[in-house]
């Protein structure tokens, strides 16, 4: 069973491996972004959705349902139950997990299964855009930091810099044609 406190197993096993993924990183990291600046009552809907997600979420692949969050997967008895047939699965729907009540003392009566980690970072692109905040932030991926979109220079020095990458990608597109 999942337990609250501070697991070196549950790290290694659970959050190590799903991290190393970058599609499911940049899914995870978005949840934290998302946090800065916001209320307190949008910070507690975006940690229940973290729970029910990079915690506990669950993933469609074909026909089967797999687990992705780091307390199934490094719970062996909850990851047993929740992809038996006894507890509610539930499509991902930000806003409606967002208000789910969770529980750490037993299994989740709920798991929340999302089509792809792509569907998932559009609606929690979605969700996240709906929350009053007073800046827009974005992650600098080669400056390892958070920069604040404030004003007209900031946002024409990103331009610029999509506009290079984009640059490079059609150079890379028309050798490779």
């Amino acid at each position: 069973m999942h337990t609250p406190e501070p697991d070196c197993c549950h790290e290694l096993l659970g959050h190590v491996p799903m991290l190393a993924d970058p599609e499911f990183a940049q899914f995870s990291q978005e949840i934290g972004i998302a946090s800065l600046g916001v209320s307190d009552e949008d910070i507690t809907k975006l940690s229940t959705v973290y729970w029910f997600t990079v915690e506990f979420g669950l993933c469609k692949e074909g026909a089967s349902t797999k687990a992705y969050g780091a307390g199934l997967l490094s719970a062996y008895g909850e990851l047993k139950f929740a992809l038996s047939d006894e507890p509610e699965q539930r499509m991902f729907e930000p806003s409606v997990v967002a208000v789910q009540e969770y529980q750490d003392q037993t299994y989740q009566p709920i798991y929340y299964v999302t089509q792809s980690f792509e569907k998932a970072k559009a609606q929690m692109r979605q969700f996240v855009s709906n929350m009053n905040r007073p800046v827009q932030l974005r992650y600098n991926p080669f400056t390892q930091s958070i920069e604040v979109l404030e004003n007209i220079s900031t946002v024409g020095r990103l331009l610029k810099d999509v506009k290079n990458e984009l640059d490079t990608l059609m150079s890379v597109c028309e050798r490779l044609a």
